[in-house]
């Protein structure tokens, strides 16, 4: 059954890739990139596929148990834009531009000193080769890989400073998930493009591992009052685990600094006093597929609850009175993202 869908998949990509994008690279005189234009033109297929789903079936699945009501369209607009940029491509050939020569002058040298990349789906000849095997070996080792950077989001201040733009949305619906500083995707993609070479995943494995990832994430960020059982929170991640990651006052937030003597309040519940602020690293939640590595790691929070979400200080003042700003449409986004990068806004 796999092999068929994969075989199916093959054949439209190849149609499409030899239909358009092809004739293209010819005109321009950019015969060199015929490669790269096939696997482009997976990813774009695959986003169009995603789009289809996050329309035809999050869409209707939001309407019918929605956490709350949407008030501020233009945001999730905003959200839509970066959803686009993501999931048609244009952001993968953005990265391939900047980062694949620098991979391939990594990987070259490594192997010139006699340093090869492993392959995991070679470790039981048999059983791990088989395409289903390895996929999900595959996105077991990703996940895992992926838990470790969110955390790092949340943990090192500098970091943190480009990820809070994705917190700092107040209305979450299934458009949320690439809401991102594009820095910060950088980073991230580039981590898990080398970690895909470093343990020999074919491109047609990679794409596929993003495209199950990206619609899980899609799924998770949804305006939706879904749980799935006491069980089930335990085997997938589902929107009611995801939105306790995105919680005002749950995870890496600014917060009032008090005497290491004064007992803290719940701090999900809002409850601290007005003081001088520090930053509090930490949170809940981390898994991107699988809550294995938060319950393993001891970071895993089940409580049945649906609070709002956002970040601390764009609803509660400093000092001088002050809320933070994370700006309306794309460009203020990213600009005012580098400023808190650099510590000026």
């Amino acid at each position: 059954m796999m092999e068929w869908w994969a075989d199916a998949f093959d054949g439209v990509q190849q149609g499409l890739f030899e239909s358009t994008l092809q004739p293209l690279l010819f005109a321009l005189g950019l015969g060199n990139l015929l490669e790269n234009g096939y696997e482009a033109t997976g990813w774009l297929l695959v986003g169009l596929l995603q789009l289809v789903v996050i329309v035809a079936v999050f869409g209707p699945l939001q309407r019918w148990r929605p956490v709350e009501p949407i008030t501020d369209r233009a945001t999730i607009r905003t959200d839509m834009l970066y959803t686009l940029l993501h999931r048609l491509g244009l952001f993968r050939v953005l990265l391939f531009f900047a980062i694949a020569p620098l991979m391939d002058m990594l990987f070259g040298a490594l192997r010139v000193v006699g340093i090869s990349t492993l392959q995991l789906d070679g470790l039981w000849p048999g059983v791990t080769d088989m395409p289903w095997v390895s996929l999900l070996l595959y996105l077991v080792v990703f996940d895992f890989v992926d838990y470790w950077l969110h955390r790092g989001q949340h943990h090192f201040e500098w970091w943190w400073r480009l990820h809070s733009l994705h917190h700092a949305q107040r209305q979450m619906t299934m458009w949320s998930d690439n809401r991102n500083h594009l820095l910060d995707d950088v980073l991230r993609d580039t981590l898990l493009v080398i970690v895909a070479q470093a343990i020999g995943v074919a491109p047609g494995q990679f794409i596929a591992i993003v495209a199950i990832t990206q619609l899980s994430e899609s799924f998770q960020h949804a305006n939706l009052r879904i749980w799935f059982g006491r069980w089930g929170e335990r085997l997938w991640i589902s929107p009611r685990f995801h939105r306790r990651h995105h919680a005002i006052g749950f995870g890496h937030e600014t917060m009032p600094a008090l005497p290491p003597s004064t007992p803290r309040a719940d701090t999900a519940q809002g409850q601290l006093p007005p003081a001088v602020r520090k930053e509090v690293l930490g949170g809940h939640n981390f898994g991107v597929l699988l809550p294995w590595w938060d319950m393993l790691f001891g970071t895993a929070d089940f409580d049945l609850r649906y609070d709002p979400t956002g970040v601390r200080d764009q609803v509660e003042p400093d000092p001088q009175g002050r809320l933070r700003d994370y700006g309306r449409g794309f460009w203020s986004q990213q600009w005012l993202g580098l400023l808190r990068l650099v510590g000026k806004a």
